[in-house]
């Protein structure tokens, strides 16, 4: 049944009402998991098949994180279908983290009929009270003509502003009730400002500042990525001359190959940017939020310095460093208009000291990771280079979270924009698996690598059956240490090398993609590394490589938790 989003009204049920308001939003990709209480909605999905592909996912976290990756890589809101219950429970885990890496997904959940709200009925669970902390905005609707216009703000809420998810929760009985369908996109909420109003007093503050810094730095973030200020940011950083350091959520922000790129802000972030946050006189924050794995001790962090905070969201201003002035706005709009007020300058004797660093970063600590020697096992950074060098830095990496991730951030050299997928305020581990199926409908054109460990692979493996079914063409890199790495080098650094519970005993994973009829191979000797990493690359279709790594490498620099920045160690 084709019914108009416009003028002409028709009496359908509350569950196609639905699917034309996806279709209105230009939804193109559904993740999901059906059920009893999503049937009806399910059971209206059939008819829309030409126009709608859904992909059924193993389970519902699966759907979350395969629907983030999807966003983030096409800058589309991501679409999740679950039922009751534990259906809607399961999604809280992708939802949290969907929220504190502000990415847009709008999630629908099937729940109980009205008339047994509150009852314990079968299935039920209270989705509002459990979602409210982890969603910009969530919604339960019990009548079918009340669908249209929740869709519409949900929308509206999920990508305006600072995106985030939001949920709609739909009693059975509202999806088989009729209601006369009209759809009208939501453009304004009242009470919600998307845009905060740009103060032009900000901009020229902020501009006299920087025309006068003698050491500036620049820290950016995801903020830059959500704005798809790639060219405006890269404008701002050639006129004014400044280093320019990254949040791992900002990666691919600016190309690594930038001169003035000087790499990774943090706790494994690189030597130079973290030192020198200590010693500049202006730091301007670019769409990032000052989190702890950034700051480190925040009562020693960057007190010399003069703080320019760029920032959509106003409840991130002065929450954990004290900005001296705010620029509130889009960084799209406000880049340019300081851009335009700052004098073009050159910081070469500021820059030649970020560049002093990473020699001694490189000669201490890159140089043994990326060419470890031959009696040493093969190293998780020699992977992803030979990887970065094979595809030219133009891949698309998704990664889970642990050493390897930080490893993957750190080596692979990034000359695409929106090429780094991963979990940064959460940290979930199985992020990668299902976020990488998401990356690939997002992006088919794009190769699309899951980073994995062993650990976080086996998280979410069923997910390997989503790729059999679907055919998605995913390149799966288990970079394996038979340990939850990350813990154990806190164990071994700060535990005097109790390894309590962090020794995995894993399964055949060639055996297991193989049962998914996924191609699989396992490398074992640095002489087998280079012709299996092509293989790998170059096959059709989704494709499997475990490669065996020292079991107790240690991923440096490394700021300990609870020092200070410029308190960073090489080994």
């Amino acid at each position: 049944m084709e019914v108009s989003t416009k003028n002409k009204t028709k009496s359908i049920s509350g569950s196609q009402a639905l699917i034309e308001c996806l279709l209105a939003e230009q939804v193109d990709t559904i993740f999901g998991y059906p059920g009893g209480a999503i049937m009806p909605i399910y059971d209206a999905l059939h008819g829309y098949r030409e126009k709608i592909n859904h992909l059924l996912v193993r389970h519902e976290q699966g759907a979350t994180h395969a629907a983030q990756g999807y966003a983030r890589i096409s800058g589309k809101v991501g679409v999740v279908f679950a039922t009751s219950g534990p259906g809607a429970t399961n999604l809280i885990t992708g939802i949290a983290d969907a929220q504190i890496d502000s990415t847009p997904m709008v999630c629908i959940t099937g729940q109980v009929a009205s008339h047994l709200l509150g009852t314990d009925a079968f299935q039920e669970t209270d989705v509002m009270g459990i979602s409210m902390p982890v969603t910009k905005w969530n919604v339960q609707i019990t009548k079918a003509e009340e669908i249209p216009a929740a869709v519409a703000k949900a929308f509206y809420i999920a990508r305006s502003g600072r995106p985030g998810p939001v949920v709609i929760d739909i009693t059975k009985d509202a999806q088989f009730g009729e209601c006369e369908f009209e759809y009208q996109v939501c453009n304004q909420v009242r009470s919600y400002v998307a845009d905060p109003e740009i103060e032009k007093s900000s901009i020229w503050k902020a501009a006299d500042l920087i025309n006068h810094a003698k050491k500036p730095l620049v820290l950016f973030g995801q903020g830059v990525l959500l704005a798809d200020a790639q060219k405006e940011f890269e404008a701002f950083v050639d006129k004014s001359g400044i280093p320019s350091a990254w949040t791992i959520m900002g990666l691919s922000a600016l190309k690594d190959s930038h001169p003035l790129n000087v790499g990774m802000l943090g706790m494994h972030g690189n030597y130079g940017p973290n030192i020198m946050t200590n010693e500049c006189d202006v730091l301007i924050a670019i769409g990032m939020r000052f989190d702890d794995r950034v700051t480190g001790d925040l009562s020693r962090y960057a007190k010399q310095a003069k703080v320019i905070h760029l920032e959509l969201d106003p409840a991130e201003i002065s929450k954990n460093v004290q900005a001296d002035v705010a620029v509130l706005g889009d960084c799209k709009i406000t880049l340019p208009l300081i851009t335009e007020a700052i004098t073009r300058r050159s910081h070469a004797k500021w820059l030649s000291q970020f560049n002093d660093l990473y020699q001694e970063e490189y000669d201490v600590v890159i140089k043994k990771e990326i060419s470890p020697a031959n009696d040493q096992p093969i190293s998780m950074g020699e992977v992803i280079k030979l990887i970065s060098d094979k595809t030219k830095g133009e891949s698309v990496l998704v990664t889970d979270v642990g050493q390897h991730q930080m490893v993957a951030q750190r080596y692979y050299e990034f000359s695409k924009w929106r090429s780094n997928i991963t979990s940064g305020g959460l940290g979930t581990m199985g992020f990668a698996l299902p976020a990488a199926i998401g990356a690939k409908f997002g992006a088919p054109d794009r190769q699309v690598i899951a980073v994995i460990g062993d650990g976080g692979f086996q998280m979410t493996i069923q997910e390997l059956g989503t790729i059999y079914q679907s055919g998605v063409d995913v390149k799966i890199l288990i970079l394996n240490n038979e340990f939850l790495g990350m813990v154990r080098q806190w164990q071994e650094m700060f535990f005097d090398r109790r390894y309590s519970f962090t020794e995995m005993v894993n399964p055949d994973f060639q055996i297991i993609a193989k049962g998914y009829h996924i191609p699989a191979n396992k490398v074992e000797q640095r002489e087998n590394l280079d012709t299996a990493l092509d293989a790998f690359l170059n096959s059709k279709g989704s494709y499997l490589l475990e490669v065996m790594v020292g079991k107790e490498n240690n991923v440096f620099p490394m700021v300990p938790s609870g020092a200070s920045v410029s308190e960073i160690r090489l080994k």
